[in-house]
């Protein structure tokens, strides 16, 4: 019988709480550009009973992520693929923030819409951010949407220089991700796949709280504060999401993002957030 095989992009707070959902029964694949957290979720995974091959990966450059496809492919049917790796304002500077939260979701979305099985589905975890960004031309949108991966960061759109800060960027980036899973959709549903994302709210994870502990920490508090749920996201909220949409129910959805933030963007939206 041929395995199916769940890979998992990034293991913080998140990866490793939709490992621990999904990861049950399958042959699991996870990566990470930190090696240490990597070697410690491995650990806690195998000492759970789960099947676990571990890759570094980094997933600004096309090679290391073909390389992780093809080792995916080589273990079993790709069923499931959940990207969560990326930066934070507090992370990391511009450029990075480009490279790996823009051009590193294309990469992983052009690479694994060339080995997902048929009846798979993968998510990427973008971010309530992209939700708060000012509408673009329908020039630039279908550009950043459908330009080979290698051509994202040549952009005029995606010039350096037009970011303020790594906020902007990152805000920008998660746009983009909503547009890059629309376009992927197609290819992934040539081979009978599907592809979503995630936009989480504030979420109880070190990137968060990180968030919530930075200068812009106030406004995320207010945008709690004013939420439907009135209280931050915890990662286990992000992995039964995520395995709603990896699963059967969701068969019908594909090439769409789903917010799970609480209530925060609704909030914004009709003015209860000042």
């Amino acid at each position: 019988m041929n395995r199916q095989v769940a890979v998992i992009i990034g293991v913080g707070g998140m990866g490793r709480a939709v490992a621990e959902r999904v990861g049950a029964g399958a042959r699991l694949l996870v990566a990470d550009f930190d090696q240490e957290s990597l070697d410690s979720v491995t650990e806690r995974l195998r000492d759970q009973g789960h099947d676990v091959t571990p890759q570094r990966v980094d997933v600004s450059s096309r090679e290391s992520v073909a390389a992780l496809a093809a080792r995916a492919a080589s273990l079993g049917e790709v069923r499931s693929v959940v990207h969560t790796a990326g930066l934070s304002p507090v992370q990391a500077p511009v450029p990075a923030i480009l490279a790996v939260d823009l051009l590193g979701v294309a990469l992983v979305l052009e690479e694994f819409g060339q080995v997902v099985a048929a009846g798979g589905a993968g998510v990427v975890i973008a971010s309530m951010a992209g939700h708060f960004q000012p509408a673009l031309s329908g020039d630039d949108a279908l550009r950043l949407a459908t330009v080979p991966a290698g051509e994202l960061l040549s952009l005029p759109v995606t010039a350096e220089s037009r970011f303020a800060d790594s906020g902007s960027a990152y805000g920008f980036a998660k746009q983009a991700n909503h547009l890059r899973v629309q376009a992927a959709s197609t290819a992934w549903g040539a081979r009978g796949a599907r592809i979503n994302s995630i936009s989480p709210g504030v979420i109880a994870t070190p990137m968060g709280r990180a968030e919530l502990d930075s200068e812009h920490g106030a406004i995320m508090k207010a945008m709690v504060d004013a939420s439907n749920a009135g209280r931050v996201g915890t990662p286990a909220d992000i992995a039964a999401a995520v395995d709603f949409l990896l699963g059967p129910a969701a068969a019908f959805i594909s090439g769409t993002d789903l917010l799970v933030d609480g209530g925060v963007i609704a909030a914004a939206r009709t003015g209860r957030l000042g």
